[in-house]
Parts: structure tokens; C-alpha cells; sequence
């Protein structure tokens, strides 16, 4: 699509300031370093919020991460010079949109680098939480294993069972492509139908209510992005909807789940488990989840690969650089607004 002058800007002279808030993959830093007057994070300790605000006061463009809070309040004590947010990772929640737009503050994300690396996560809790594994490897690992018996380690079959996909853009679409291969029947819940083609593609079927489709679903599985209506959409009452045994993945975000009622509905044995890479206070880990022994807790690891991550330094470069030279960046966020 052409440019208007809406989109065109005009291009930053020399160097811009960027301040990068964690540690990148090295021939990203080096690139960066190379391309702009870059302030890296050796240390790669998180940034205070108090840091963050000092930031930006002194940048022309910030690169935090997904894990970076920037609310309203921040952004209007940024300084005038900063004109870019060039965030690292899809997901944007973590900064005030509207206030970012209010001070011309245009905010771009990564997004798509990271589409199969998540689904591959989730694949391992949708196999995982059923078959056991999680319980399996801690009794070899406490000597505890008798040895094989007919009767012991009893999970549940995949083949055949309903996998609900709560949320059918690019990752639940890339979970509904590979749990084919392991028999699942694919039901899906989404803002917006996909069209039949796409459907058909996928094996797959849609339905209309979340509620229906967590009382149908044997494994469910969470890849909403999270606003203020998805925040906790998966309460006590919809848990109490899931089959007795069923389980459910969360490789999203931990907000989307009512972490008290989860863990009552796993302490209570309603669901047989849950696969989760994501949690509502990160670093943070409920030690309850921690000592169920079919809750698989995995350290919010579903885009960490080598490729995933050096592919979304490589997007926050070209955003970075296409803004120098005055061109809308490829993944500008809410376009028009700023």
C-alpha cells in the first residue's frame, strides 16, 4: 500500500539514542550497535519502573520487551525526544496504546517470528498434561519407578478427543495444523469466524458460546491475546463447565486465568491437569501449582529459540530504520493514530 503524508516523516539525522532494556541475542546488540548510538543492558537485570521513566526521558527510541510495564503515567513523563517505542515480542498489552498516541509516540511489536515456537510449546502440555509425562519423569527422577506394570501410569488417549482452541489466529491455527497429526478433533472459539475454506483446511469446527465450547472440549487450550475483556475470562463458573478430567493449556498470557480457581478446580480433581508456560505474576509461581504433580510449569519458554528470538531483533531493527529514514515501519501498531 502507498504512503501518504500521514505516514511519511522526516528522516532522523545521524544516529538516533536507543536504549535497549534487556539483553538481545549478540549479532543483534552488535547490529545495533553498528546502526545507532545503542545503550545495551549487559547486566540483563529488568528495568525499575523508576529506570524506565529515566529511559525515557533521554532516548529518541525505547526497545523493551513483553515483561516491560509502560503505562500512561510513564509516558507522560517521557521526553519530548522520544518518538519511537520499537518493542521486542508480539504481544502489546504491556504498553498504554492511547496514551502512547496521545503524546505522537508511535509504538511498534514483532509479530509472527514467534508462531511456531509457541504452538510447538503448547503441542508438548496438549501431549503432556494427558499422558502424565510431567509426574512420569519426577518418578524416575526420586527413584521411585518399580518398573513397568499393566496398571500403573495410567494417562489419557489423545486420538479422538476434542481439543477446544480458545482464540484461532496465527498460533491456535499452527496448534489446530499439528494436533491433526495426533487424531485430536479440532473445535475452535474466535472473535470472528474464519471463513469455510480455512475451516476446512484445519478439520475444524467453529462454535459460537466460549461456554460451549469448554463444556465439549476434552483438552483446551488458551491463545487470546489479553484486554480487558479477556482478563480472567476463564473463571470458576467456566472451569465448572469443562468435562470432570479434562485439562487445559495456557501458553498466552497468565491473566486470561482465574489462578485461585484453577488451582481449585485442579485440588479438587474436577481437571486432570495443566500446561503452563504463562502466569498472572511472573517470575512468580504459585507453589500449589508447583506441587501438583500433573501441572506442567514450564518458565514462559514458548518463543525461546535461538531463530524466534534473533528473527524479532532482526524486525526491531527494520522498524528502528524505517522510521529514521521516514517511512511507516512495517509492524506499527494501531496504524493511523500516530
Amino acid at each position: 500500500m502507498a504512503e501518504t503524508a500521514a505516514t511519511m516523516r522526516k528522516p532522523i539525522e545521524g544516529k538516533p539514542k536507543v536504549v535497549v532494556t534487556r539483553h538481545l541475542m549478540p549479532a543483534v546488540e552488535a547490529r545495533m550497535v553498528e546502526l545507532f548510538d545503542t545503550t545495551l543492558n549487559e547486566e540483563d537485570r529488568p528495568f525499575s519502573r523508576d529506570e524506565l521513566i529515566a529511559a525515557m526521558q533521554d532516548t529518541d527510541v525505547l526497545v523493551p520487551t513483553v515483561t516491560d510495564r509502560i503505562d500512561a503515567e510513564m509516558i507522560a513523563q517521557a521526553g519530548e525526544r522520544l518518538k519511537l517505542i520499537a518493542s521486542f515480542g508480539a504481544g502489546t498489552e504491556h504498553i498504554d496504546l492511547r496514551a502512547a498516541a496521545a503524546r505522537k509516540i508511535m509504538v511498534t511489536n514483532t509479530p509472527s517470528v514467534f508462531t511456531d515456537d509457541t504452538a510447538d510449546i503448547a503441542m508438548c502440555g496438549i501431549i503432556g498434561v494427558p499422558r502424565r509425562i510431567r509426574e512420569g519423569v519426577e518418578l524416575v527422577r526420586r527413584g521411585q519407578w518399580t518398573g513397568w506394570a499393566p496398571s500403573r501410569m495410567l494417562g489419557r488417549k489423545l486420538g479422538g478427543k476434542v481439543l477446544g482452541i480458545v482464540g484461532m489466529g496465527r498460533i491456535g491455527q499452527a496448534v489446530a495444523h499439528r494436533a491433526r497429526a495426533f487424531g485430536l478433533e479440532i473445535a475452535y472459539h474466535n472473535r470472528k469466524r474464519l471463513p469455510e475454506a480455512v475451516e476446512r483446511m484445519f478439520h475444524a469446527r467453529h462454535v459460537e458460546s466460549l461456554d460451549e465450547l469448554l463444556a465439549q472440549a476434552d483438552i483446551v487450550t488458551l491463545h487470546s491475546p489479553l484486554t480487558e475483556e479477556t482478563r480472567g475470562m476463564i473463571d470458576a463458573r467456566r472451569l465448572a463447565l469443562m468435562k470432570p478430567g479434562a485439562s487445559i493449556i495456557n501458553t498466552a498470557r497468565g491473566e486470561l486465568i482465574d489462578q485461585e480457581a484453577l488451582i481449585a478446580a485442579l485440588e479438587s480433581g474436577h481437571l486432570l491437569g495443566a500446561g503452563l508456560d504463562v502466569y498472572p505474576e511472573e517470575p512468580r509461581v504459585d507453589p500449589r501449582l508447583i506441587r501438583h504433580p500433573n501441572v506442567m510449569t514450564l518458565p514462559h519458554i514458548g518463543s525461546a529459540t535461538a531463530e524466534g528470538r534473533e528473527a524479532s531483533g532482526e524486525k526491531v531493527i527494520a522498524n528502528i530504520r524505517f522510521w529514521m529514514d521516514g517511512h511507516r515501519p512495517p509492524d506499527q501498531v494501531l496504524e493511523g493514530l500516530v
